[in-house]
């Protein structure tokens, strides 16, 4: 027993020598891997930095409908992150998505989108942007193609959205725009405005140019649609009561240009528009936006949020500041209308 216990002594003294080296090493490890760790912090961090440059960033993009100044705009959006050095299939992943004009589809896509957790979604025109609004308060949003976010409660203000909402407003400069009626059309009486009613964007725009026709002696006499199938009717309904028409930035009406135009020019009404497109598709004058230009604006604020980490909360709506006059001869000598030299000598087009 005495042996055995001896030998039990002599083990336990051995078991805490090892131990005690092993706790040792074990501090000294803990020592020279802190050094190590924090070495391999900041090269970590180096790392991530240029890591997160070359990131693949998701950005959803949901357009109400197809028609050539949104198009443009997506496009724009587009071009201007290439021009910023990201550039689909490389380091930015693009999901574009189309509701076709159905605001139901809206709602939809703004679901997947948010449940795609995508790392920010471009929302081009109000409905479009409203019903992404309405899904997420995280998701940083881009609207464009939204005259008055305000006004259309997507942000606080234009100034400071105070959200997780900015973008760009393609507000058109409506006073030139009726400004325009008495110099192509001096006898003109009355101006027929033609708009979607449900469309925020278009009732916005609608008083401002009621406010500036009637400041002119201008009577308005208004129209409106709630789906594309009524403005053949409705514009239909305007001939012989009205001089000449104006319609707005209006999605619904921009898409169905040519409807328009197919009553209106036979009649000899001219047609002031609310932006270019809707000129070189057989309207008749506008002064508007380019909205290439604003798309490209809004890949400059997708990349502050995106890289440079500025808060969508804190960043004002911005404008485009230039606006070009159009005007489509074609479509007023098929009127017989002769347009000022004045204006043709401003005009881009």
């Amino acid at each position: 027993m005495k042996k055995i216990s001896k030998v039990l002594t002599i083990l336990m003294a051995m078991s805490l020598n090892i131990a005690a080296m092993g706790c040792g090493s074990g501090t000294s490890q803990v020592s020279t891997n802190g050094a190590e760790s924090a070495n391999t912090k900041e090269e970590n961090l180096a790392d991530s930095k240029e890591v997160d440059s070359k990131e693949n960033y998701k950005i959803g993009i949901i357009q109400l409908v197809e028609h050539s100044a949104l198009d443009a705009a997506r496009e724009g959006f587009i071009d201007g992150l290439i021009e910023l050095g990201y550039e689909e299939g490389k380091n930015v992943t693009l999901d574009y998505q189309n509701a076709q004009g159905d605001q139901s589809n809206c709602q939809t896509i703004a679901s997947k989108l948010v449940n795609d957790q995508d790392d920010l979604i471009l929302a081009i025109a109000t409905p479009a942007a409203q019903a992404v609004a309405n899904t997420t308060k995280d998701i940083p949003i881009l609207v464009t193609a939204v005259t008055d976010p305000a006004d259309s409660k997507l942000v606080v203000s234009n100034e400071v959205p105070g959200g997780n909402v900015t973008g760009t407003s393609d507000l058109t400069p409506v006073k030139e725009q009726i400004n325009l009626i008495p110099e192509i059309m001096p006898e003109a009486k009355k101006v027929g405005i033609v708009y979607c009613s449900s469309e925020a964007n278009s009732k916005f725009q609608v008083e401002l140019a009621k406010a500036e026709a009637e400041a002119l002696g201008l009577e308005v006499v208004e129209g409106t649609v709630s789906n594309s199938n009524e403005i053949q009717q409705v514009v239909q309904s305007l001939v012989g009561k009205v001089d000449v028409l104006y319609i707005p930035t209006d999605n619904m009406l921009a898409a169905g240009i040519s409807t328009v135009v197919g009553v209106t020019t036979p009649a000899k009404i001219p047609v002031i528009c609310g932006e270019e497109s809707m000129v070189t598709k057989g309207g008749t004058a506008t002064y508007g936006i380019n909205y290439y230009d604003l798309g490209k604006l809004t890949a400059k604020q997708a990349i502050s949020i995106l890289v440079d980490g500025k808060n969508p909360a804190e960043m004002p709506i911005e404008y485009c500041s230039d606006c070009n006059l159009v005007l489509n001869e074609q479509a007023a000598a098929d009127m017989g209308i002769t347009l000022p030299q004045n204006l043709l000598d401003k005009a881009s087009k």
